[in-house]
């Protein structure tokens, strides 16, 4: 199953109304058959704009993220779900990507730029893509209209 992030922004409120939705809301992740790893409280904030959500216009709110794995198919019934759920003004679910393995080796880096491989790389497209030089087809060894 693939890794997710669910962000979510709640509406001002209590502290026990917020551990009321954190619990509603990791339910629904947990009675869809999936695992949450973590769950982060990023604090409360004003909000960068006020948000109109649910027919009420926010200023300030509660930010959370919880890092879950899921199936692919069960999220776009997570968003329709809390989509639903009033005290939750904006929500966004991002699938997390496996960062890429990289070899890396002190030698490469101390040499100079000119003799690393990537860049003698850069330099070879460099000269394939080059334009040839313009012929002037005159038949004469100078250019005549030169100032």
């Amino acid at each position: 199953m693939p890794a997710y992030e669910l962000t979510m922004v709640l509406r001002q409120m209590s502290r026990p109304e917020v551990v009321s939705v954190l619990k509603r809301t990791a339910g629904t992740i947990l009675d869809n058959g999936c695992i949450i790893r973590k769950l982060e409280n990023l604090g409360t904030r004003t909000l960068p704009y006020k948000i109109r959500e649910h027919g009420v216009v926010h200023r300030e709110g509660n930010y959370f993220t919880i890092f879950f794995d899921a199936a692919p198919t069960k999220i776009s019934d997570f968003m329709e779900e809390f989509g639903r759920d009033i005290d939750i003004i904006r929500r966004r679910i991002y699938k997390i990507e496996e960062p890429e393995e990289f070899e890396c080796t002190l030698h490469d880096e101390l040499l100079p730029p000119a003799y690393r491989t990537e860049v003698q790389e850069m330099i070879a497209i460099a000269k394939r893509k080059q334009k040839p030089k313009f012929k002037y087809n005159s038949g004469l060894d100078y250019y005549p209209f030169q100032k």
